[in-house]
């Protein structure tokens, strides 16, 4: 992807944007304290792959009541857990990629403790955490994003990753890692981290009601005049 020199023009596209999903869905608060402390956040984030954020919300809080402890959760049987993930998409590998991370993180500092986190610089910090079992750059966006670290730094889900390609944004084929690389440039820089928390819920949105996987409704999105697919598919 070549851009022109001088400023980035997805920047103005990105600003543009938002208003119109926030006119569209309406604000979209951050979530409860207890659920933003950065452990809690990557547990969510292991064992949510495919799951609604809902889903995996309850079953992370229902691991902390039963084990006590994150350390708790680690020392669990892996049928145990299995079992309590039942209701997962994919209980048998987020029970063994849950086991996973948190037994190396115990391994790598004593506890299940990202305290240290807050005092390195984002990028080693996301460099760090995908050197976890499981942890790859979604879930570490998100680790340094939604949780109490409060990073500027986008969250990318299949969702929000399809419809920066379809929107011409980022790299048609690029994965998360690359379309992260890509993006991540162009963000708003007056933007904060509830700014970006916000704006990847809405885009998961637009993907769940409009740009969907295999249909788009680029008549009635609200996107439809930034985006390059929208345009094509309305004057073709």
């Amino acid at each position: 992807m070549e851009l022109p020199l001088g400023p980035d023009p997805r920047t103005d596209t990105l600003r543009r944007l938002q208003p119109l999903l926030v006119q569209r869905f309406g604000h979209i608060r951050r979530a409860a304290a207890e659920w933003r402390a950065p452990e809690w956040v990557m547990v969510q984030g292991v064992i949510g792959a495919r799951t609604k954020s809902e889903i995996s919300n309850a079953a992370t809080d229902r691991l902390l009541k039963r084990y006590g402890s994150w350390e708790g959760v680690a020392d669990a049987l892996l049928a145990e857990l299995q079992d309590e993930l039942s209701i997962q998409t994919y209980p048998n590998i987020a029970a063994e990629r849950l086991k996973a991370s948190l037994t190396d993180l115990i391994a790598r500092r004593g506890s299940v403790d990202l305290s240290h986190l807050e005092d390195m610089p984002t990028d080693e910090a996301m460099d760090w955490l995908e050197q976890l079992p499981g942890i790859g750059r979604k879930i570490a966006a998100g680790i340094m994003n939604a949780s109490t670290l409060d990073r500027p730094v986008l969250v990318l889900d299949s969702h929000h990753r399809r419809i920066l390609q379809r929107m011409g944004l980022v790299p048609e084929k690029a994965d998360t890692a690359r379309a992260y690389a890509a993006i991540m440039p162009a963000m708003p820089p007056e933007w904060s981290a509830a700014d970006y928390d916000e704006h990847h819920l809405l885009m998961k949105k637009v993907g769940q009601t409009w740009c969907r996987p295999r249909s788009l409704d680029c008549a009635n999105c609200v996107a439809q005049s930034l985006c390059e697919t929208g345009r094509k598919q309305l004057s073709g």
